[in-house]
């Protein structure tokens, strides 16, 4: 049965994770247009996509069957455009896309956080700006070269013209759940992400990060104090972990060989494995902190409650590009009140 393909892509952020996902999708004969920086993009042009991931999987696209541009293309006309721009970004990407693009033109935004779909929707009037959330880990592992090294389905929230890319996004090696409120997945999603700034500022690969049991009880401790917000809040955060966040909660502070057997399938990650933050940190460039453990403090103080661990967490990241001192389990402990 031939694949049918609803019309093109435009990937507005060409990363990490917008290289996967359009590197994936361009594999399996959609068309492509990536939007990205000069570094990525005369990457792509030499040498071409190559997407790899933990279960062995290896693609590759030539170098010219994507397109690739340093903005929006005149003329362009995307049955789909996937905002995969860090947080800070998204406003003014919006922007740029619906000056640039017809009314009505549908945009999942793929990023981290909770806030961005709302912003774009915001910034880009007459754009119809849908939240996602992206369940796994992806890195760069060489010029045009991404790797996925940790499991997971990408998750949108419903609407009728989506229904159309969902065989492609699976026969793309992406495959694609809908739901009817997104909210609580991202929710889920970013209480896993609060293990971000402990990985990007320990300097380790994700999976030896996590077999240390310091980082570990940091990681722990951010969880905790952003549930405590969302019960004040009323929210309910899906699960979206192999365990239920609280049980996830007790397993992270266990001893190091118990915690290596009780969480082999969440240790299911390749050496390769690390987070998009600690590539931000090695590139000196801003982080995305402020999408993860800021949410968790302005929900907080929308509550009249503190989140002092989330917020020393922000610190620490905003001033690591003035003052890059990677630190030990210890020191992180430490600078978190443990």
């Amino acid at each position: 049965m031939t694949l049918r393909i609803p019309g093109e892509v435009l990937v507005m952020g060409a990363g990490t994770i917008g290289c996967y996902l359009g590197g994936s999708l361009a594999a399996a004969g959609v068309p492509v247009t990536l939007v990205g920086r000069p570094r990525t993009l005369d990457a792509v042009a030499t040498r071409g996509l190559t997407v790899t991931d933990l279960d062995g999987r290896k693609t590759h696209v030539a170098a010219g069957q994507v397109r690739l541009a340093a903005q929006v293309p005149a003329g362009a006309r995307p049955a789909l455009v996937l905002l995969c721009v860090k947080s800070g970004a998204t406003a003014e990407a919006a922007a740029q896309l619906a000056a640039a693009l017809p009314e009505g033109t549908l945009v999942l935004s793929m990023q981290n956080g909770i806030s961005n779909a709302a912003v774009a929707a915001q910034a880009g009037g007459g754009l119809v700006v849908l939240p996602g959330m992206v369940p796994y880990n992806v890195a760069e592992i060489g010029p045009g070269a991404y790797h996925r090294g940790t499991a997971g389905r990408l998750v949108a929230q419903r609407h009728a013209a989506l229904d159309g890319w969902l065989p492609v996004f699976d026969a793309a090696g992406v495959p694609l759940d809908l739901v009817d409120d997104a909210r609580p997945i991202q929710w889920g999603k970013l209480l896993l992400n609060l293990n971000n700034p402990v990985n990007a500022l320990s300097g380790l690969p994700l999976r030896a990060e996590l077999m240390e049991r310091g980082y570990r009880r940091c990681f722990a401790a951010l969880m905790e104090e952003a549930l405590g917000v969302l019960s004040r809040a009323g929210i309910a955060p899906a699960q979206v972990a192999a365990l239920p966040p609280r049980k996830l909660l007790a397993i992270l502070r266990l001893p190091s060989p118990i915690f290596r057997v009780v969480a082999a399938r969440m240790l299911k990650i390749d050496a390769k494995a690390r987070s998009s933050m600690a590539d931000d940190l090695a590139l000196g460039r801003r982080t995305e902190v402020d999408a993860l453990s800021g949410e968790v403090v302005r929900l907080a103080q929308a509550h009249g409650m503190q989140a002092p661990r989330n917020a020393r967490m922000v610190e620490l990241l905003d001033v690591w590009p003035q003052k890059p001192v990677q630190l030990s389990p210890a020191q992180m402990a430490e600078a978190l009140g443990l």
